[in-house]
């Protein structure tokens, strides 16, 4: 089988915390060829470069997540710049609007949303974007600052995608596109062109049919692209081919597949 290239997990989190070592040494044995650990806060940002560090097939993405904005100050912005120049760092997120629960404030999430997009486009790197249920606002910063990047786990319409393709963006699609009920990404993963598409997990969260609930890991990519390889009549080895080729260049990585 061609090789994986998760483009969004969370190695970090605390669930992982009795197998961590054990869990990402055996993920080259299912496949797994690279994974970028995508941070949501300060304190996560140093830990995803200590564990890109530590595995040369992990890289590091550095921002703060819009439900940890809340207390965030300049001085935080400034470690995220500093942290952003380190060799194994290749993207600025997750960072994002995220209105489901409204907290902290939609002001406040948008004050530091723009903030980490001016920063993200002033170093020239790539932008991990979480956008929930905040379509509207998400769409009118990116047309705004035009980084590039990814709108990961994409919850959109197939109207929204289309809007964020002419950005030059990609589209990040994981375990949500194998759920029974799901329809928007079913319907993105029908229609999206493949060279705008990568392949991720957001682990240990969004578990793809058959473990739904359970926790999430890099290797159950595998049920993920199996499942939009069926929606797009393709084959298997081909899209996850495509997808690393894609990733590669959405973080400007030098792999072979």
């Amino acid at each position: 089988m061609a090789l994986i290239f998760d483009t969004h997990a969370h190695y970090d989190d605390d669930v992982f915390d009795k197998d961590r070592n054990e869990l990402l040494e055996s993920l080259p044995s299912l496949g797994v060829g690279a994974v970028v650990n995508v941070s949501s806060s300060i304190s996560t940002a140093h830990s995803a470069i200590a564990l890109a560090d530590k595995f040369d097939y992990i890289w590091a993405a550095v921002g703060i997540h819009p439900h940890s904005v809340g207390d965030t100050n300049s001085d935080d912005l400034d470690t995220i710049r500093n942290l952003a120049q380190k060799p194994r760092v290749v993207a600025v997120g997750e960072i994002g609007l995220d209105y489901h629960y409204d907290h902290p404030k939609r002001d406040v999430q948008l004050y530091w949303f723009e903030k980490q997009l001016e920063l993200a486009v002033s170093l020239n790197l790539p932008v991990i974007i979480h956008d929930r249920e905040a379509h509207e606002d998400t769409l009118r910063l990116l047309k705004k600052y035009c980084p590039r990047g990814v709108v990961h786990c994409f919850s959109g319409s197939v109207e929204m995608s289309r809007e964020v393709l002419s950005l030059g963006m990609y589209i990040g699609l994981g375990g949500t596109v194998t759920f029974k009920n799901a329809k928007k990404p079913v319907e993105v993963a029908a229609m999206l062109p493949l060279e705008w598409l990568v392949l991720e997990t957001d682990a240990p969260y969004l578990a793809p049919t058959p473990f739904r609930g359970k926790r999430c890991h890099s290797g159950l990519i595998a049920h993920t692209a199996a499942r939009i390889a069926e929606i797009r009549s393709m084959q298997v080895d081909e899209l996850l081919k495509i997808t690393f080729e894609n990733a590669c260049r959405l973080y400007n990585i030098m792999l072979t597949e």
